[in-house]
């Protein structure tokens, strides 16, 4: 296998980054960055100023992509290794449709608007890789990862290495800017508006883990980087290391600094400067909300991430710890919720052993099977608003709630998964159901067939079914049970809950 050159294009609230590699063919996982760019546009001035990007910024951008895209001709890229990805502004913009149509009618790039969830996974992977085993105390220790950017913060939550929770925060600088300036102008009343903001949102993360306990501080992004050049020291040639009390004064010494004097002082771009200040205050409240005696910064962004996600391997070690980290993310929403814990896990066991032994039947993935998994282990969270109609009461949460890892789309499927695990099957008045494609509603009926055998399984929630094996005659499908004598309560959540799993495979369940 040869060595290939890719590059991944950012479009973002201030600016569009290019970044090419070349991916190297000696392991899995491998590349080299060959050359950077990067140009101001501010997208994010436009879009949460009037909730449009204008005819100005459009045109600019499309300049700047014409730019980019005779430089990847310069490096013979071809056009499927060009990865383009846009952020908060897009996402926000009510013309982002028009915007992209434009940018692949003028450049031939077409875009991908990620998602905040998407954002987060992507940074993981690049934190992951930026911080390799060189600060083991992040794997050991609760931790918090956290980026701002001109249009939203993304977090992430970790206890002891193991996903808790990852949002994205309508919390960016350009926002934080327009929002302050509504009641002054003054760098005081920032400060105030600020610190009332963030501390109500330490609150709501603080429900999910106590950011008291968290002992390692992960700031990404470029204002990030900025102060670890100018205050830190280097863990490795990927990530640098700024300590608590230094972290903070460099805050408080440029906090009072106007954006012409940042220039000046720090040798930065006017650009970078706009929106330094009110970023570094961000971190620096939401770090003393922690007990972090260091703030750790990774030398890398989404695009490494993206790199890394397109050089892993579909079965790789690090495909298997994104999907465990999100099982681990879907539990603990479930624990928000005050779930039946047991049950769900043992539901979910059930569910993986039916998925495996199905496969021939079913035909999906393993994303698929991760899928599943998530809406076995939810599948009665509902039960946290009422225990009649808990299935529509746990779609509405699920929908409504954030995985990481998981796109809105994949939301919506284990929600529907969850809305079907009882009760009737769909039905064209269903809006949640028939809104999904045509490939998704057929996975919502598989995985739904599944799960309502195997929650049939532990219908007294006492987890007797130990093991199960399955043995195909015909047009039945017996399943032998381990660890259990009576099955009185199982038989008769089959004979309720099989019908669906009959309609969808063809098999008649009998239960041995």
């Amino acid at each position: 296998m040869e060595s290939r050159l890719v590059a991944v294009l950012e479009i973002g609230s201030t600016g569009i980054r290019l970044l090419v590699a070349e991916i190297l063919p000696l392991a899995e996982g491998l590349w080299r960055v060959v050359d950077q760019a990067g140009k101001p546009v501010a997208l994010g001035q436009d879009v949460f100023t009037s909730g449009e990007i204008s005819r100005e910024s459009l045109l600019e951008c499309i300049s700047v992509l014409q730019i980019y895209r005779e430089l990847l001709r310069g490096w013979n890229i071809r056009d499927e290794d060009v990865h383009i990805i846009a952020t908060s502004a897009l996402r926000a913009a009510r013309n982002r449709d028009v915007f992209a149509d434009r940018v692949r009618h003028e450049t031939g790039f077409a875009l991908s608007i990620v998602e905040g969830v998407e954002e987060n996974r992507l940074m993981y992977l690049a934190v992951r890789f930026a911080l390799k085993q060189d600060f083991p105390v992040f794997w050991r220790a609760n931790s918090m990862i956290i980026e701002i950017g001109g249009g939203s913060t993304e977090i992430m939550l970790l206890r002891r290495g193991t996903m808790v929770a990852a949002h994205s925060l309508k919390l960016g600088t350009i926002l934080i800017d327009q929002q302050s300036r509504l009641g002054a102008g003054s760098g005081r009343f920032h400060e105030r508006f600020l610190n009332e903001n963030i501390r109500n949102t330490a609150g709501f993360l603080s429900a999910e883990m106590d950011l008291a306990h968290v002992r390692t501080f992960v700031v990404a992004g470029s204002d990030a980087r900025l102060a670890s050049y100018l205050a830190g020291t280097e863990l490795n040639e990927n990530c640098r290391i700024i300590e608590r009390k230094s972290f903070i004064s460099f805050a408080e010494q440029i906090k009072n600094y106007s954006v012409e004097e940042c220039v000046r002082k720090l040798q930065i771009s006017y650009s970078h400067a706009e929106g330094l200040i009110l970023s570094l205050m961000v971190y620096k409240f939401f770090l003393e909300q922690t007990h972090a005696a260091q703030v750790v910064v990774p030398l890398v962004s989404i695009r490494e991430g993206c790199l890394i996600d397109l050089t892993m391997g579909v079965d790789s070690e690090l495909q298997e710890e994104f999907f465990s980290q999100s099982i681990a993310s879907a539990m603990n929403l479930g624990r928000r919720y005050h779930f039946d814990e047991a049950h769900g896990r043992h539901v979910a066991n059930l569910c993986i052993l039916l998925f495996d032994a199905l496969a021939r039947e079913h035909g999906m993935d393993r994303r698929d099977r991760m899928m599943l998994e998530a809406a076995a282990i939810l599948h009665d969270i509902g039960m946290y608003i009422k225990g009649s109609g808990h299935h529509k009461h746990g779609q509405y949460i699920v929908a409504n709630s954030e995985i990481f890892g998981l796109h809105r789309e994949e939301l919506d499927v284990i929600a529907n998964v969850i809305r079907y695990h009882r009760g009737g099957p769909p039905s064209e008045g269903d809006i949640e159901y028939i809104s999904l494609s045509r490939e998704d509603r057929i996975r919502v009926l598989k995985m739904a067939a599944i799960l309502r055998v195997a929650d049939a399984l532990d219908r007294g929630h006492t987890q007797g079914v130990k093991q199960i094996s399955l043995e195909r005659k015909g047009e039945t499908l017996m399943i032998h049970t381990e660890g259990v004598r009576d099955l009185t309560l199982e038989l008769i959540g089959i004979e309720q809950k099989a019908d669906l799993f009959q309609d969808v495979f063809g098999y008649k369940i009998v239960l041995t």
